[in-house]
């Protein structure tokens, strides 16, 4: 799709794993449990909270923010926690192997924290590949938390990799995401992996199911 020159920045859950099956049954239930702890709310009241916060601003994490007050460090720390994630996570070498081969640059982007995202890559035996990871701590900009799909956090990544927008390829499987990257002029590949069931996905320049497939 790129050539040498491409910066490729790479999604981490259903985009580089499984997490439909490894982690967000658990973290969406730490979260429900959360909301209903420290909001008041009954379970019906915090799922449906959720679901418009993530609609609305892209990341639960958001709304509460804006709207609560809630304190994000205690947010990711408190709905992070999986004991036995390591056993669920799903890692394969083909995969491993696509990264090592694939022309450019490599950063991931998560919009997870740090202490989750290093536990996976753990797993997966894949952060070598990187040259950095950018996780949800890092996408701070004048003192408010701007994590995907936030085009100003995307457009100082590139300048701070230095290099236009146009030279970097999102890697990713929610489409709210990708559209905001397109916006910029990045380039675009939908992962359809680990969830298939996703119809919707305007403006992506290439849908994958397997991670070599971005060489052809």
């Amino acid at each position: 799709m790129r050539g040498p020159r491409t910066v490729w920045l790479f999604d981490l859950d259903d985009t580089l794993h499984d997490a439909s099956r490894a982690s967000m049954p658990g973290i969406h239930e730490a979260m429900g449990a959360y909301i209903e702890l420290h909001l008041g709310l009954t379970q019906e009241q915090s799922n449906a909270l959720r679901r418009r916060y993530w609609l609305r601003y892209g990341a639960t994490l958001l709304g509460l923010i804006r709207h609560h007050g809630v304190d994000a460090g205690h947010f990711l720390h408190a709905t992070h926690q999986l004991p036995g994630l390591e056993d669920r996570v799903r890692g394969h070498r083909h995969d491993l192997a696509a990264l090592q081969g694939l022309p450019g640059r490599k950063v991931l982007l998560t919009n997870a924290p740090a202490a989750y995202t290093a536990r996976v890559l753990g797993v997966l035996g894949i952060a070598r590949c990187f040259e950095q990871i950018v996780t949800i701590e890092d996408m701070h900009m004048f003192g408010q938390l701007r994590p995907k799909p936030d085009t100003r956090m995307l457009r100082r990544l590139a300048a701070r990799l230095r290099v236009h927008p146009a030279q970097c390829v999102l890697v990713e499987d929610t489409p709210g995401h990708l559209k905001a990257a397109r916006s910029l002029g990045m380039g675009t590949v939908w992962m359809r992996r680990f969830r298939p069931g996703l119809r919707s996905a305007a403006g992506v320049d290439r849908r994958v199911a397997a991670l070599r497939q971005l060489r052809r």
